[in-house]
């Protein structure tokens, strides 16, 4: 009898304990391959550089609205950046030389030394803007002294700016942006070998580009704001072009890495803009980029400026609301990065990537939601996570280059409607991200309202379905990407 007595308390006690464990909060699932960030990383700061170091920390400059100094901010994470004191490392000459039009720095680290590249016009010539250095041996820049290494001379002194450097093969290069005589545009992108210093070019200078396509020509006919992604055997150089009010975009060059790069023929240029202003998620003029990595290396981010609105009053050079932004890059499988399109304010969105099926991605194709490999356009596979419609921690995926419209449920197949406001489609709209049923580092995604019933494929489409077996948990697991 009192064995009897012990063995039913025992088994109380294991009732309670599977009991408490069945109804713990399900973990979410791992973060770590989707790289997050919330835009703008910083207000009235164009023409953004980001430098990862080292030493763990960030370093972000940019051109301030008033032209008339160099910024600088640091901190471990690129979302950090955003909160992160800045400091004035250099100011504007008072007279003469870089006492105008203080543009476009970008920090970087050459030989044990820190280099600043920017560009300045005189005081009696605010428009005569030439290429500038600063350099600092100090092993934090910002808290660091500067010292003035003068400008950097190329064949001809004219109009010229956005000095870049990037090493390929052992070999650093300068490209450039730089009025020719003779050639009828503003600015056209150069590339040369660096001497025997960091603010010196030696040997042929190579015109790697001239605007001439429509995109590229629209208000002024621009090329400049050069920046280098080099990945996949091959050299991405992207450029600025047209005026710098909507009209603003990217354009692209691509070497391979084995080339000789001052053979102006080993570049190929993209014939289409590459990145351009997006009225529905309302950003306009993107462009002036640079490139750096995420926290944990295994993603190219994207830095670059915009503004959330079109029309502007006067000139665009006098319009202080350009923003700092970041989005990460994609890569198509020929290795070719895919930019998207300037995404939306707020978070940055994620790709849904099949666990049991790496090489596609969950998309919607009018309005339905399929899995598909090599999507394009690109946004087509690209969902903000956002806070659930319907609340009580839940989340809702909401599409990219379609604000307002999220992933629901409609008779258990998944499509991206608009929301309605109303209490049913906010429930429909809304699911419990759980640690993936196949793997814990990846993501599944269940149902709110039908309990059970998760976001899974089957036969290229998604759908809302109850999950029973290996199969069906393999179905139902993404990786955030």
């Amino acid at each position: 009898m009192k064995g009897q007595s012990m063995k039913s308390r025992l088994a109380v006690l294991l009732l309670a304990v599977v009991t408490c464990v069945l109804t713990l909060p399900v973990p979410q699932a791992s973060a770590s391959s989707a790289v997050r960030y919330t835009n703008p990383i910083a207000e009235k700061r164009a023409d953004p550089h980001i430098f990862k170091h080292t030493d763990g920390f960030y370093y972000f400059t940019a051109t301030v609205p008033e032209y008339d100094r160099i910024v600088l901010r640091r901190a471990t994470t690129i979302q950090g950046l955003a909160t992160a004191p800045e400091t004035v490392i250099w100011r504007k000459h008072s007279s003469g030389e870089m006492a105008a039009h203080i543009w476009a720095p970008e920090i970087h680290f050459i030989n044990g030394k820190w280099y600043v590249y920017f560009a300045a016009g005189r005081s009696d010539d605010i428009w005569r803007i030439r290429m500038y250095v600063l350099e600092s041996s100090s092993a934090n820049p910002v808290t660091g002294s500067w010292t003035e290494r003068g400008r950097i001379t190329t064949p001809w002194d004219t109009f010229s700016l956005d000095a870049s450097t990037f090493v390929n093969n052992g070999v650093r290069y300068l490209i450039w942006a730089q009025q020719e005589p003779g050639i009828s545009t503003n600015s056209n992108v150069y590339i040369a070998r660096m001497g025997a210093n960091p603010w010196t070019i030696t040997g042929a200078t190579t015109r790697l580009t001239v605007p001439t396509l429509s995109w590229e020509t629209r208000g002024y006919k621009v090329a400049e704001g050069p920046a280098v992604l080099q990945r996949n055997g091959k050299i991405f150089l992207t450029y600025s072009a047209s005026a710098t009010d909507a009209n603003y975009c990217l354009g692209m060059l691509t070497a391979p890495a084995s080339a000789n790069l001052l053979n102006a023929a080993s570049w190929t240029k993209s014939p289409n803009p590459v990145f351009a202003t997006n009225a529905t998620t309302g950003q306009y003029g993107p462009g002036h980029n640079s490139f750096t990595v995420s926290e944990d290396g295994q993603s190219d981010v994207m830095v670059y400026h915009d503004r959330n609105y079109r029309d502007i009053s006067g000139d665009p050079l006098n319009d202080p609301n350009r923003r700092t932004r970041v989005q990460k890059v994609y890569y198509q499988a020929d290795g070719t990065p895919d930019f998207g399109i300037p995404v939306a304010d707020g978070p940055t969105p994620v790709r849904l990537r099949s666990y049991n099926t790496p090489d596609r991605f969950v998309r919607h194709w009018e309005y339905r939601a399929k899995l598909e490999a090599a999507v394009s356009p690109l946004a087509d596979s690209q969902f903000k996570v956002v806070p659930g419609l319907a609340g009580s921690g839940t989340v809702s995926l909401e599409s990219a280059n379609f604000p307002g419209y999220y992933l629901r449920h409609r008779d258990m197949e998944l499509w991206v409607d608009r929301s309605d406001g109303g209490t049913q489609f906010r429930n429909d709209a809304s699911f419990t991200q759980r640690a993936g049923l196949a793997s814990s580092s990846a993501a599944s995604f269940e149902s709110l309202n039908l309990p059970g019933r998760y976001v899974r494929h089957s036969n290229g489409l998604v759908n809302l379905q109850a999950v029973s077996d290996a199969q069906g948990r393999a179905d139902a697991t993404f990786v955030l990407e």
